[in-house]
């Protein structure tokens, strides 16, 4: 079981690349990001407590008074997959026994990534502004990519699905639930990847794009 701290002093574990520093929530999935180096991993990661305090508050989880103290409890080498931009090391943290309550509060913050995904793409216009974020995407390739993506996920859990139509919201309905039940049920192990891992990189990724669909149609 996780401790999930009031007070907002947040256990996080570092991922080390050869080019890339991802620092990451043990506690809240999804909020992770990456820097040139361990100060700078951190400093980005506080950076979006407030966007990911918007996932928080969708799911109708607590997080706090909008600040934090960081504890950093855990450090794991990374790869080529962290260097490509992407966490892909699991840390002992995740390997930890799950209690019930602890899977259903992950279900609902990946629900929440999802609906924040929703927002951001409901908000963004068909074409993007290019540049190195999304490799170059637009609105509805990124979709796509996400949905692949997770498709694949969901796989190291024993979720077996063929990646839904990108239009077809009640078909991207019933593949996130099954994830998302997957990941809640106290009976349902992971397979290559434990559950707290397989929900943290899923929620990861959802989110990135997500901010990145933000950031995009602010410009």
């Amino acid at each position: 079981m996780w401790y999930v701290s009031s007070s907002m002093d947040i256990p996080i574990y570092l991922e080390t690349g050869t080019r890339r520093v991802f620092a990451c929530s043990v506690e809240w999935p999804g909020w992770c990001r990456s820097a040139r180096d361990e100060s700078s991993a951190i400093e980005a990661l506080a950076d979006y407590l407030p966007r990911y305090a918007r996932v928080a508050e969708k799911a109708g989880i607590p997080f706090g008074d909008g600040t934090a103290q960081f504890e950093v409890i855990e450090r794991v080498k990374g790869s080529g997959t962290t260097d490509f931009g992407a966490p892909g090391s699991i840390p002992d943290v995740d390997r930890l026994p799950l209690d019930p309550p602890t899977r259903i509060r992950l279900g609902r913050l990946l629900r929440a990534a999802w609906d924040c995904l929703d927002a951001a793409v409901g908000a963004a216009p068909v074409v993007l502004p290019k540049g190195p974020r999304g490799g170059g995407r637009d609105r509805d390739e990124i979709v796509r990519h996400v949905l692949e993506a997770e498709t694949s996920y969901a796989r190291t859990i024993g979720v077996r699905a063929s990646v839904p139509d990108a239009g077809a919201a009640s078909v991207i309905a019933e593949h996130r639930d099954a994830i998302a039940s997957a990941i809640e049920n106290p009976e349902h192990e992971g397979r290559s990847w434990p559950i707290a891992y397989a929900c943290r990189r899923i929620a990861w990724h959802v989110l990135d794009h997500a901010w990145e669909l933000e950031d995009k149609s602010a410009t």
